[in-house]
């Protein structure tokens, strides 16, 4: 039987966001952290995941490549939105990684639905490399920069978290990758900082 993805929670709110979020920093990415960003993201099927987890055996110089391709993206990514956060110019080297991918991955978008209901915009790839898997990232990746100072990009308040997001709120004050997580840890620091400043001034 075939190992699963590895699980992965998104939050962003943009695909390639996520992307550069799933990316390590200081280290390099693993086989099964993109296929399961990829089953995570909806690009790939459970199925398809579960294929593409065993390719690392049955044919390692494909995954090998793609999972470069799948490293510089990301790293270029998040190069490319920690610049327009800072309000600093994407160097032409960072946005050549996007174009790369682009221009491998011949296709169009379509609308598609599991069961009839919920309509999707889709990428359906003209050809059967594997580099078609990066090409909605890139795509995603390719708008956010395209927007430039536009961008509704931030980074999360928690100075240990570092994780990028895309502010969809009404109000545009977004301030935590996940509300869920990093801001509930903020309110409880809080609370804790305020009963300890309550009991100091008793004391």
């Amino acid at each position: 039987m075939s190992p699963s993805p590895v699980p992965l929670r998104l939050l962003a709110g943009r695909l390639s966001v996520d992307f550069a979020n799933t990316i390590p920093a200081n280290a390099d990415l693993s086989w099964d952290t993109l296929i399961g960003f990829l089953e995570a993201s909806h690009i790939a099927t459970p199925e398809r995941a579960r294929e593409l987890l065993a390719l690392s055996h049955s044919d390692p110089q494909a995954a090998e490549t793609l999972l470069g391709k799948a490293q510089r993206l990301g790293t270029a990514l998040r190069n490319a939105f920690s610049a327009l956060i800072h309000r600093q110019k994407i160097p032409r080297e960072w946005v050549e990684r996007v174009n790369e991918i682009l221009r491998v991955t011949d296709g169009h978008d379509e609308l598609g639905s599991a069961d009839g209901s919920e309509w999707a915009l889709e990428f359906v790839a003209r050809e059967g490399g594997l580099e078609w898997l990066l090409a909605a990232v890139a795509r995603s990746g390719a708008e956010i920069i395209s927007e430039g100072s536009r961008a509704r990009l931030r980074v999360c308040a928690n100075p240990h978290c570092g994780l990028f997001f895309y502010d969809t709120s009404r109000t545009r004050r977004r301030r935590w990758c996940s509300m869920a997580v990093c801001g509930n840890r903020s309110k409880v620091a809080a609370f804790a900082r305020r009963h300890a400043s309550a009991r100091s001034a008793k004391a």
